[in-house]
């Protein structure tokens, strides 16, 4: 009978071992594809057929990105307005997330149904394209900044993490002598690292990842870019000039002579644009996990 139950065991962990790495190998597949591109030639890309290793090993496409003279600015902008919107952003979140888990608050319903009716309904670009006007954030750091402080989405995440808190754990603190605010910080606040780390991540990818609002609101001001436009700028350039390539090549041969292509593809400046952009999320991520897991989790567990 032990014979037999460890024979089974063996050929479950088996089984279970080749399963996972057969979603391992599904789920990382995509990116090492990419990257493999990405340091292929861009004119051998164009024949397909590379996979997890370049075909023709160059590095030419990642200098061809980082020629461009106003990258390091971009990069520069892309990690201060991340930095500054996730960190305003989520303490701005947490207070207003805070104030309507409280059951003394006789505003309570009414201020969260007025949120979630603004998840439904937006006003469109055009007027918040004047409302930026006229509040003097056009062509200026802090319309990457301001905006996106307070979100609907994450408040509600966090006040229904908030409210499955022990309810003793403020009444102490009031007892105690603890103002509102003062409870928030002390008391709520470095409890709630999960939901936190949750919401932190969600408002870093959205900044580091965005690149209308440069391209609606910031476009006058060069020194305003940020690597994400910078970036789509690269490519659209890359497809253009793919374009003219294609149109003198064909010219050539109507003529009779020979045409060649440039040594740069959409294709290829499209998956190194990828690497260049993924890198610093994948590098902070690992150290988010833990809470990001807990946090995904809100709601599903009452304390």
């Amino acid at each position: 009978m032990k014979i037999s139950t460890r024979t089974s065991d063996r050929i479950f962990d088996i089984c279970n071992t080749i399963f996972m790495l057969f979603i391992i190998t599904i789920m990382l597949y995509p990116f090492l594809n990419t990257l493999a591109i990405s340091f292929n030639n861009a004119t051998d890309s164009l024949r397909g057929g590379i996979y997890l290793w370049p075909r023709i090993f160059t590095t030419n496409n990642y200098r061809v990105v980082f020629e461009n003279p106003l990258l390091l600015v971009a990069f520069r902008n892309s990690v201060i307005r991340t930095i500054l919107s996730t960190v305003f952003g989520v303490f701005i979140c947490a207070m207003a997330g805070y104030i309507l888990s409280r059951r003394e608050f006789i505003f309570n319903k009414a201020v969260t149904i007025y949120f979630l009716v603004t998840l439904y309904v937006s006003a469109g670009l055009i007027p918040t394209l004047f409302l930026f006007r006229d509040l003097g954030l056009m062509n200026r750091f802090a319309v990457y900044v301001v905006p996106g402080l307070f979100g609907a989405f994450n408040v509600i995440v966090i006040k229904a993490y908030i409210a499955g808190l022990p309810d003793s754990l403020i009444e102490a603190a009031h007892i105690d002598g603890a103002g509102e605010f003062r409870t928030f910080v002390q008391i709520v606040f470095p409890i709630c690292k999960p939901v936190l780390a949750t919401v932190g991540l969600w408002i870093a990818v959205g900044n580091w990842n965005d690149w209308f609002t440069t391209f609606a609101f910031a476009q006058g001001n060069p020194r305003l870019t940020v690597l994400q436009f910078e970036l789509y700028r690269e490519l659209s350039s890359a497809m253009a000039q793919m374009a003219a390539q294609q149109a003198g090549f064909m010219a050539a041969a109507a003529a009779g002579g020979g045409g060649t292509f440039d040594n740069i593809t959409p294709i290829a400046i499209r998956n190194t644009i990828t690497i260049v952009a993924a890198v610093p999320i994948l590098c902070v991520y690992p150290f988010l996990q833990k809470y990001f897991v807990k946090g995904v989790h809100v709601g599903s567990v009452k304390g």
